[in-house]
């Protein structure tokens, strides 16, 4: 059985007929690559979808179950790092398996967990089985790390990359209307904002299942180097290196990847502030109940935006360079959350609105931008580990969102909570900034 499973996620091997005709091959990649970035998308937007839908009812939730700050506030810091550890130790494992089935298998997992979730009985149970589908959750970016590594070229990644993020934004903008028309209607119980994704998720992953594939050779196409004619920025230098030293050499003792991931733990920090605690600020400011999760999709689906416009002005007007656009994204970010702490309330409605979306449009530039970077400081052999590397990072940054910012809310209050923020986006422009060198060196060398 054990050994059927393993096999299941082996990668496809290579077709039996390699495709020949250039006119084929290029119809061949352009129709793969449209149901690949297709599938990535609506693929991670229901990883979002299963994942985030406890944030936008963490008000009604921390009532309903009775548990308190300092519970939900472990609890987000826990399945955070479980999810961490898991993206990297997901990424080495996506390196050697299937791209369609782990990432059909991550979602397929989460989404069953979140059928029952919400009707467990305590908090220990709440703890476990959140934490237990962020393992799930981890398994879902590594795959399509690949996916670009594999199937686009350096010159394209940046803005297919942050237009292909932005799924991640429909998918937490899908779960706050759930919960906003489960909220608002009355008709289902709170419940159901977990009930309800977990259906979609499932079904979903079954659709992966027939819908992806592998590697161009998995289906007799050549790889995207000789497709293109465009060389990888960093290939391994020798065939024969194990997947193990292929990770120390090009990923472990990388310092810009070292560099880059702390810049992510930076930005991870503020991105999981405002979402795991943006709902229970709004309601310390008197907003009401039901609007509070039409007025936090803002947050992510401006944030879309924002992913979109950093890659565009990265490719047309840094000419490649994401080290601008990241210095720029992270100071705005600094003066959104400050003006955001500001003006929140139902007074200045509007100004509340504004500026939890600059939140988001400036959040997720940043978080775009350097998995962009890292991808190309490494091999396509090692691509999902080292953004799994990163990815480790960033979920240290969103424990300490958590339990961290828990224990600032109660010594410091809300000042203090927005108050870091600035401090994590000021330290997230000194560590973008030491990437400089080496990203217009690298560009020089591949003009």
């Amino acid at each position: 059985m054990l050994s059927k499973l393993l096999a299941w996620f082996q990668p496809l091997p290579d077709a039996a007929v390699k495709i020949t005709d250039q006119d084929e091959v290029k119809k061949q990649y352009r129709s793969w690559r449209i149901k690949l970035f297709i599938s990535a998308y609506v693929g991670y937007a229901m990883y979002y979808l299963t994942r985030q839908n406890l944030s936008p009812i963490a008000h009604v939730f921390k009532t309903e179950t009775g548990i308190t700050n300092e519970q939900y506030g472990f609890m987000v810091s826990t399945s955070l790092i479980a999810y961490g550890i898991g993206k990297f130790l997901s990424g080495m494992l996506a390196d050697k398996s299937n791209i369609r089935v782990f990432l059909a298998s991550g979602l397929m997992g989460s989404s069953l967990i979140n059928l029952f979730f919400g009707f467990l009985p305590s908090f220990p149970f709440f703890v476990f089985f959140w934490t237990l589908s962020q393992g799930f959750q981890s398994m879902g970016f590594p795959p399509i790390a690949r996916i670009f590594a594999y199937w686009f070229t350096p010159k394209e990644r940046a803005s297919r990359w942050t237009l292909w993020a932005s799924a991640h934004t429909i998918g937490i903008t899908l779960a706050a209307v759930v919960a906003f028309i489960v909220l608002k209607t009355g008709v289902l119980s709170w419940h159901f904002v977990f009930v309800i994704p977990g259906i979609i998720g499932l079904t979903t992953s079954i659709w992966l299942l027939f819908n992806l594939t592998d590697k161009p050779s998995s289906v007799g196409l050549p790889s995207i180097e000789e497709y293109s004619g465009i060389e990888a920025p960093v290939k391994k230098q020798q065939s024969e290196e194990s997947y193990w030293k292929i990770l120390f050499k090009y990923v472990l003792v990388n310092k810009y990847i070292w560099i880059l991931s702390f810049a992510f733990l930076c930005i991870y920090f503020v991105r999981y502030v405002t979402l795991s605690w943006a709902a229970i600020f709004l309601e310390s400011r008197n907003l009401s109940k039901a609007s509070i999760p039409l007025i936090f999709t803002l947050n992510p689906f401006v944030g879309a935006a924002g992913g979109i416009f950093a890659g565009w002005i990265t490719d047309k007007y840094f000419k490649g360079r994401c080290t601008p656009a990241n210095i720029i994204y992270f100071a705005l970010l600094a003066a959104s959350a400050y003006c955001f702490y500001i003006f929140a309330g139902p007074d200045k409605i509007f100004l509340t609105c504004f500026f939890i979306g600059a939140v988001g449009f400036f959040v997720d530039g940043p978080q775009n931008l350097v998995n962009v970077q890292i991808s190309l400081l490494t091999t396509k052999e090692a691509v999902a580990a080292a953004c799994g590397f990163c990815g480790l990072f960033g979920y240290i940054g969103g424990f300490a969102a958590g339990s961290g910012a828990s224990w600032i809310l109660n010594n410091w209050g809300w000042a203090g909570v927005f108050n870091s923020c600035i401090v994590a986006s000021i330290l997230g422009v000194l560590l973008v900034m030491c990437a400089w060198k080496k990203e217009n060196a690298d560009i020089r060398h591949h003009k």
